[in-house]
């Protein structure tokens, strides 16, 4: 007995020193073990990189704390584990949760404060003391270093998912969410941006919020093609240093002159972002007397440059069956009514630009022509299958969806709308007479993107029937939309910083109950869930007790 007592000690102290010894190496070397199939506790190099980069401490306050149903239980529990991954390569990143209404006597105030900046509330159903009530939480973070703070939404909300499926996107976004806010508030801006005016592009007021947020990653500059009118080397010169252009919603008709900078500005690299518009039609033209006006065709003169980039924009609208409405004013107030020219777009999440994007609202869109031409494209934008296109000159009436409406004539199949073009592309005046002599000019280009979008509107996603929206949400289809995320995914791919492109990417998947198996097998479902563990534990209980009796017995 004594000879198994001094084993059971010696056995016992090499366990303590190696406990001691691993604890020791543990203070010089990290490593975690993911064992999970889908690899959801491994971060990326690009997040461990900026993680490790961070030199001054950043404050996340999480506003995800309290009692919540499964789903979103699951949601908190994936949020702190990913926040536990960040701190463990840096500990500078400290953070916290908290619960908005836990004081019911400052629940009120507090959650006004919220709203006020921009934390929009979610609704949903819990149990509380054996009552069902609703409740309002707030999926969101906010990333705090000095005077920076970041918003961080932590809550997909995708139109047609079922609420485990956003759950589950969510998930899939956390790394992305927090990574990108910590980029915002850390990295220094290099790349810049020209945003091109003297055309008639559109008003900043439609395009600021898109604008300030592309601003948090890049500089950007206003450019005007019309600035050194004789001296057009000049101008190019200077465009050239900007590593890409975003041409938003012209109404002005290009020369040859500032064409061809424009042409030469690709051929040297230059990326660029077109959200170009065809068909002259806006809402305010249907404030008329009867309620209608013409649409009609609008020459910007950059047909036969896109025609060689390998693309054509017709001067078509689009009607969709799948579109947000529009508002018309009644003695009962403002009511919504049918309109299939405003049609928002679901994702197909054929491209790291598209992943995970809500969507997308546009207005008055036009369609676009693929041409063969060595040029790869990808189509990142498109209608529904219930969706037609319309030629213009054409009426257009405030009222012409209400009556009459044959859903058959709405069968045309995905009318293309946004086409990302990606190679080398040939000039526009290649084997033509130049509108002017650069002392370099390149009739073919180098390696090289560009993003064309048919509908100039896109930029607008704050505002339906040109009034703003509350919170980003509008109060007909509930959504907030997704314009936002993929125009910025885009400039992103642009300017090839897929390092965010590429978390966005992610792919999670987050094991559910099927409510309807649950429903009808309750009794089978609740003997696997609750009974075999116990049974399991009683078993080994019962081995255990055996075992160890008839060894000591001895």
């Amino acid at each position: 007995m004594k000879t198994q007592t001094k084993k059971n000690l010696q056995q016992l102290f090499l366990l303590f020193m190696l406990v001691i010894v691993l604890n020791i190496i543990g203070n010089f070397y990290f490593k975690r073990f993911d064992l999970t199939h889908d690899k959801r506790y491994t971060l990326s190099e690009t997040t461990i990189q900026l993680i490790k980069e961070i030199k001054e401490p950043i404050f996340i306050d999480v506003f995800l704390d309290g009692q919540f149903p499964p789903e979103f239980k699951r949601l908190q529990n994936e949020t702190k584990q990913i926040l536990e991954e960040f701190r463990s390569y840096n500990s500078n990143l400290i953070f916290q949760f908290n619960n908005p209404i836990e004081d019911e006597s400052k629940a009120e105030q507090y959650v006004q404060e919220l709203v006020s900046l921009g934390f929009t509330p979610t609704n949903i159903n819990s149990n509380k003391n054996g009552k069902k009530e609703l409740i309002q939480i707030f999926p969101w973070a906010i990333a705090n270093q000095g005077q920076k703070s970041v918003r961080v939404p932590l809550l997909v909300n995708n139109f047609g998912n079922s609420p485990s499926e956003n759950i589950t996107k969510s998930v899939q976004l956390l790394e992305f969410a927090f990574a990108d806010a910590i980029t915002k508030i850390t990295s220094g801006k290099q790349k810049k941006i020209a945003v091109l005016k003297g055309n008639g592009e559109i008003g900043d007021k439609y395009q600021a919020d898109f604008l300030l947020n592309l601003k948090e990653y890049y500089q950007l500059g206003e450019f005007n093609l019309d600035s050194l009118q004789e001296n057009p080397q000049k101008i190019l010169e200077n465009l050239n240093r900007f590593d890409a252009t975003i041409i938003t919603k012209p109404t002005e008709a290009f020369s040859d002159k500032e064409k061809y900078i424009l042409d030469q500005y690709v051929m040297n690299g230059g990326k660029s972002m077109w959200l170009i518009d065809k068909v002259v039609m806006d809402i305010d033209s249907l404030k008329t007397e009867n309620n209608s006006a013409l649409a009609y065709p609008r020459e910007l003169n950059l047909d036969d440059l896109f025609f060689k980039y390998g693309i054509r924009i017709n001067y078509q609208l689009v009607q969709d069956l799948l579109s947000t409405p529009i508002t018309a004013q009644s003695a009962q107030g403002d009511v919504p009514i049918d309109w299939l020219y405003s049609p928002i777009i679901k994702s197909e999440d054929n491209h790291s630009i598209t992943k995970n994007i809500n969507l997308v609202k546009l207005e008055f869109a036009n369609t676009i022509d693929t041409l063969k031409n060595g040029i790869k494209k990808t189509v990142l934008l498109k209608s529904s299958a219930q969706s037609k296109a319309v030629g213009a000159p054409l009426e257009v009436n405030l009222y012409q969806f209400m009556d009459n409406l044959n859903e058959e004539d709405f069968s045309k199949g995905n009318q293309t709308i946004g086409v990302l073009l990606e190679g080398k592309f040939n000039s526009a005046f290649k084997n033509r007479v130049k509108p002017f002599t650069l002392t370099k000019e390149l009739d073919s280009g180098i390696e090289n993107k560009m993003i064309v979008i048919a509908d100039g509107d896109i930029v607008n996603y704050n505002y339906v029937n040109k009034k703003p929206l509350l919170n980003g949400i509008d109060q007909w289809t509930q959504q907030v939309y997704g314009n936002k995320e993929f125009l910025l995914n885009a400039m992103n791919y642009l300017l090839d910083d897929t390092g965010l492109i590429n978390i966005r990417n992610k792919e999670i998947t987050l094991a559910f109950l099927d409510k309807d198996k649950v429903s009808k097998n309750y009794s089978q479902i609740q003997v696997i869930t609750v009974g075999l563990p116990l049974i399991v534990l009683l078993l080994f209980g019962v081995l255990f007790f055996f075992f160890r009796k008839k060894k000591y017995a001895k």
